[in-house]
C-alpha cells in the first residue's frame, strides 16, 4: 500500500508561500488608492471606478520583463526588477490617456525563496507607487521541476481609465507638429538578448566599474515611470500622441501612432547618446540602425504637440522632473519613405 503523500512531498513549501503573503501585505497597502474594496488575500481584487469620470474607458495592458531577469538571477540582485515590471505595463495604457488604477502581478519559481520574492515584490510596490495605481492582488505559483533553481518568471497586468473624450490615438497628428523626446534611465526592459550576448562577446565583467558604478548595476538600472508627469501634462495642454519606446526602438514604437500619410523626422543631434548605448554600440559593433531599431537608445518616451505648444510643454515637463529633448517634427510622408527616420 502506497504511502499517504501530500504537496510537500511533490517539492511545494506551502508555509514558504504563507510567509511571502504576510510580507507582501504592508506594501501593498503603501499602494492602496481610495477606490479599492477589500484587501489581498481574497478570491478576487474589488475596485470601484473614480467619480469624476463622466464617459469612464478602462485600458488594460500585461507584460514581462524578457531576459533582463537572467542580469537579475546572475547578480543576485532583485529588488529593481519588480519595478521594470510595472513600469511596462503602466507606460504602455499611459499613452492611450489612461491613469493606472491598479497591477496585479504573477511570480513562478520552481522553489520560493521567500526573501527573493519579497525583493521582487518590493520593488513591484515602488512601481505601483511610483505610477499611484494600487497593487491588490496576483498569485505566486511555486511549480518544482519547470524553472531552474535560484530561476523564477515575471509577468504583469495593469488596468487604467481614461475620459472617452480624451483618448490619445494620434489621430489629431498633422505636418509641423512638434516632437519631445524624455529622456530613458537606460536600456530599460528591452534587447537584453543583445545585451547579455555583447557582456559575453565582449568579455566584459558585471562587476567592472562604468562611470562610478558597476556595468551589473548600470544594466540593471530600473525602467523609468512617466505616469505622473505626463497625466499633469494632459491636464493642463493638448497632447496629441504618445509612444513609449520598448522592443523595436525608435523606428517602430513611433510609427504606432501615426497615420499612413505622415512621417516622424527625428534629428539624432537632438540628444547625446548616453554612454551605455555608446558602450553597447562599440562593444556589439552595433550598426546604428540597428540601435535605433533595437533600444530607447536614451529616449524612454516620445510626446507629440502641436508646435505652438512645443515650448511650453517642455518648460512644463522639465519642472516635473523630466530631462527633455526637442527631437524634431512630423512631416508629410513622401513616397516609399519610412514612418520614422532617424537624421
Amino acid at each position: 500500500m502506497n504511502s499517504q503523500l501530500s504537496y510537500r512531498d511533490a517539492g511545494v513549501d506551502i508555509d514558504a508561500g504563507d510567509a511571502l503573503v504576510e510580507r507582501i501585505k504592508p506594501l501593498a497597502r503603501r499602494t492602496l488608492r481610495p477606490e479599492v474594496l477589500g484587501g489581498i488575500g481574497g478570491f478576487g481584487a474589488l475596485m470601484e471606478l473614480p467619480k469624476r469620470y463622466r464617459e469612464p474607458v478602462l485600458v488594460s495592458g500585461t507584460d514581462g520583463v524578457g531576459t533582463k531577469l537572467k542580469l537579475a538571477f546572475e547578480l543576485n540582485k532583485h529588488d529593481t526588477i519588480g519595478q521594470d515590471l510595472v513600469a511596462m505595463s503602466v507606460n504602455d495604457i499611459l499613452v492611450q490617456g489612461a491613469e493606472p488604477l491598479f497591477f496585479l502581478d504573477y511570480f513562478a519559481c520552481g522553489k520560493l525563496d521567500v526573501d527573493v520574492g519579497e525583493q521582487v515584490v518590493t520593488g513591484i510596490a515602488r512601481g505601483c507607487e511610483l505610477s499611484g495605481c494600487a497593487l491588490i492582488g496576483g498569485e505566486t505559483a511555486e511549480m518544482p521541476g519547470m524553472y531552474p533553481e535560484g530561476e523564477y518568471d515575471l509577468a504583469g497586468f495593469a488596468v487604467g481609465v481614461a475620459e472617452k473624450s480624451r483618448l490619445i490615438s494620434g489621430a489629431d497628428i498633422k505636418p509641423g507638429d512638434a516632437i519631445l523626446g524624455l529622456a530613458s534611465s537606460g536600456p530599460h526592459s528591452n534587447g537584453y538578448s543583445l545585451i547579455r550576448k555583447i557582456v559575453e562577446v565582449s568579455g566584459a565583467e558585471l562587476a567592472a566599474d562604468f562611470h562610478g558604478r558597476s556595468l551589473g548595476e548600470t544594466l540593471l538600472e530600473p525602467t523609468r515611470i512617466y505616469v505622473k508627469p505626463l497625466l499633469a501634462l494632459m491636464q493642463a495642454m493638448p497632447v496629441k500622441g504618445l509612444a513609449h519606446i520598448t522592443g523595436g526602438g525608435l523606428l517602430e514604437n513611433v510609427p504606432r501612432i501615426l497615420r499612413e500619410d505622415l512621417t516622424a523626422v527625428i534629428n539624432k543631434a537632438a540628444w547625446e547618446l548616453p554612454p551605455v548605448f555608446q558602450w553597447l554600440m562599440e562593444q556589439g559593433n552595433v550598426a546604428e540602425r540597428e540601435m535605433h531599431r533595437t533600444f530607447n537608445c536614451g529616449i524612454g518616451m516620445v510626446v507629440v504637440v502641436d508646435n505652438a505648444d512645443v515650448e511650453r510643454a517642455a518648460k512644463f515637463l522639465g519642472e516635473q522632473g523630466e530631462t527633455v529633448y526637442h527631437l524634431g517634427a512630423i512631416v508629410a510622408r513622401g513616397a516609399d519613405q519610412a514612418q520614422t527616420v532617424v537624421v
